[in-house]
């Protein structure tokens, strides 16, 4: 199921509102990163990490036990926006752990960009998926 490509009522808009917010935010990051205006210590890796954790088991938790015959696309456009947030966050959380921040490396500044971005696409997908199970259209 595309995130994209989908017929329902509520058109989508919110799981396409997240992608777009993610990727503005993961571009400002690294640049604030690049620029040393912000810092990424290991205590914030572990936190994003620790929250990006506990999402996935919270939505396979949640998946198991709504098991419903009802599916809409916008639900499932949420749902996919929603597990690649949480899945690029845990990824470029340990990724980053393992190798480190360096304040002013490019590598360090896109490696972080992707991570923020992924962060609140997991947040703004959530607020979407929330909004879809609760039929509010629009």
């Amino acid at each position: 199921m595309s995130v994209i490509n989908c017929s329902c009522s509520c058109k989508c808009s919110c799981a396409i509102g997240a992608i777009i917010t993610a990727i503005i935010v993961g571009v400002l990051a690294a640049f604030f990163q690049i620029t040393a205006a912000i810092t990424v210590t290991a205590a914030f890796l572990w936190v994003l990490l620790g929250i990006a954790v506990v999402y996935l088991a919270a939505l396979v938790v949640a998946s198991a036990l709504a098991r419903r015959a009802e599916y809409s696309n916008c639900r499932c456009a949420a749902l996919n926006a929603l597990l690649v947030g949480i899945l690029g966050t845990i990824l470029f959380a340990v990724v980053l752990l393992g190798f480190g921040v360096v304040a002013t490396s490019v590598v360090s500044a896109i490696l972080v960009g992707l991570l923020l971005g992924f962060f609140a696409l997991t947040i703004e997908a959530s607020a979407c998926y929330v909004k879809t199970l609760a039929d509010c259209g629009e």
